[in-house]
């Protein structure tokens, strides 16, 4: 069964495992926790961005996002961000959500899946009219995953396509 989880203290030995290994920079995805040791992962590094969902400690200019792990049964197979809602810089760049799927399970429908159910969460918990999405140019899987999940190339710059997604 395919789910998304909110990353939780209780599955803190897997999401250790999955989190460190997402590289510093994939397709776009920052991931600031990459090769992170294990000790004090759960003070460190999970309660900070299990806070950052409730607001809390968040850094200048930042806004509440939660972090979600997208499951198949017990194997984590990829991470969501979504960002609860817009400031400028998000407006005009990475939008709502981020997400990464695991290196050996792509190409396998999981990201279509999984943002399809962040869509559905989304759909709570943003008071914007369209979920706002950002893809790199080089990276046309996600383009395809956001345009089959309902959205449309809103414009482009040399870089990167700006993805919208009706509510």
């Amino acid at each position: 069964m395919i789910f998304l989880k909110e990353l939780n203290l209780q599955d803190a030995e897997k999401e250790y495992e999955y989190i460190v290994s997402v590289p510093a920079d994939e397709n776009g995805f920052c991931n600031d926790c990459y090769g992170a040791p294990r000790e004090n992962f759960e003070t460190v590094v999970l309660q900070p961005l299990i806070g950052q969902g409730q607001g809390k400690d968040l850094p200048e200019g930042y806004v509440p996002q939660t972090h979600y792990l997208l499951w198949d049964d017990d194997t984590i197979v990829g991470w969501f961000r979504l960002r609860h809602y817009l400031c400028p810089s998000l407006e005009n760049g990475a939008g709502h959500i981020g997400y990464s799927i695991r290196e050996g399970f792509r190409g396998k429908g999981y990201a279509t899946i999984g943002l399809r159910l962040l869509l559905q969460k989304a759909a709570e918990i943003i008071p914007e009219e369209e979920v706002y999405l950002s893809v790199n140019k080089d990276n046309p899987a996600s383009l395809r995953v956001m345009l089959k999940n309902g959205g449309t190339i809103h414009h482009e710059d040399s870089d990167k396509y700006y993805v919208r997604i009706k509510r």
